[in-house]
């Protein structure tokens, strides 16, 4: 899903291209695209754009007449600038946005259509669609210290809910907390002063840096390769892959649809650096290269290893027609009925005498 770096290189590419600039049309091709009736996409045509913002995770095409055109692109969206009158894409191809200056087209390369579009009239209108966080670089260490603080949760959820902060998702948590060396499960309301600050600091350095980055990337051009997997990032995407800082290979923790990337060494709180290794690691083998060892297991595995060596092992059962050796010292095969006068029944794994 398209985080704050990757909405920030969109308005940056989109000003010159747009601003003062009038909608001639909306092609739409997926309905489900749609999400208001009234105003009708019809009132847009022919009005100005007379800005660009963004409202959480969502971009916004200030128009003329008090319409608000809002874009939320969900995890697979995408937008792409091709020359005037350009057609809506097979398969992928959602809508397109018809400018003098060229086509604004919505792709979303996913089969669950999560993509939305409202047109909303009025300011009022437009609030409905804030989820109420903090803009994370423009917050205050105080501010920033309370909304941290204000619910007790994993510090990957508070830096993704966007009841919190705002344009922060998966992706950039992950490089957030490597960034401050804070352990993505740790709770929020444990943090002291100065962890948060921490924490605040890495935010705001870690989204300022990776969109200078991607703007500098694009060069001027409409971005194209708008990805959560970028190959500097720190830790996301890089699962077994050695960290950086200190060559421990990145570990994760999947959960539904989403999942997060962490150095083991941060999460042992012991600090991500080269002297803070696995137990595992071995100097001998070098940086990045792990010997298997049953003393660096955890405290619980060392006790489920026990536990299990401890536990009786009962005999396996034979398989039909194997044999087994009856108590009176004669082979009897498994399944079949035994010899005349020395019993009843079926010997299944063991054999009744008469």
């Amino acid at each position: 899903m398209p985080e704050y770096p990757d909405l920030t290189v969109y308005l940056r590419a989109l000003a010159p291209r747009v601003l003062e600039q009038p909608l001639e049309a909306i092609r739409v091709r997926g309905p489900a695209l749609v999400r208001t009736a009234e105003p009708a996409l019809a009132e847009a045509a022919g009005k100005r754009v007379l800005a660009l913002r963004r409202l959480g995770k969502r971009l916004i095409l200030v128009l003329e007449g008090d319409l608000f055109l809002v874009l939320h692109l969900m995890v697979a969206g995408r937008l792409h600038w091709r020359p005037r009158g350009a057609p809506v894409p097979g398969r992928v191809g959602l809508a397109a946005f018809d400018f003098p200056t060229g086509t604004l087209v919505l792709t979303e390369a996913s089969p669950k259509k999560r993509a939305q579009l409202h047109l909303l009239r009025g300011a009022a209108a437009l609030a409905t669609l804030d989820r109420g966080g903090t803009e994370p670089l423009e917050a205050t260490p105080e501010a920033f210290r309370a909304v941290v603080r204000r619910e007790n949760h994993t510090l990957k959820r508070t830096l993704t809910d966007p009841r919190l902060f705002a344009a922060i998702g998966n992706a950039y948590s992950d490089e957030i907390l490597h960034r401050a060396r804070l352990s993505p499960v740790a709770l929020s309301q444990k943090l002291g002063d100065t962890e948060v600050e921490t924490l605040r600091r890495a935010t705001v350095d870690v989204l300022t840096e990776w969109a200078e980055r991607l703007t500098a990337e694009a060069g001027g051009a409409f971005p194209e390769k708008v990805t959560a997997f970028r190959e500097a990032m720190a830790v996301h995407g890089r699962y077994r892959k050695p960290c950086p800082d200190c060559g421990a290979p990145v570990q994760r923790i999947a959960y539904a649809d989403n999942e997060t990337n962490y150095c083991p060494c941060v999460r042992r709180a012991e600090g991500c650096s080269p002297t803070a290794r696995s137990p595992a690691f071995s100097s001998r083998t070098g940086p990045g290269r792990w010997r298997s060892s049953r003393r660096a297991a955890p405290p619980l595995g060392r006790r489920c290893q026990a536990a299990r060596e401890a536990r009786p092992r009962s005999s396996p059962t034979p398989k039909r027609g194997k044999s087994v050796h009856s108590p009176v010292g004669r082979s009897v095969p498994v399944g079949f009925p035994p010899p005349k006068g020395k019993g009843q029944g079926f010997a299944m794994g063991s054999v009744r005498q008469a």
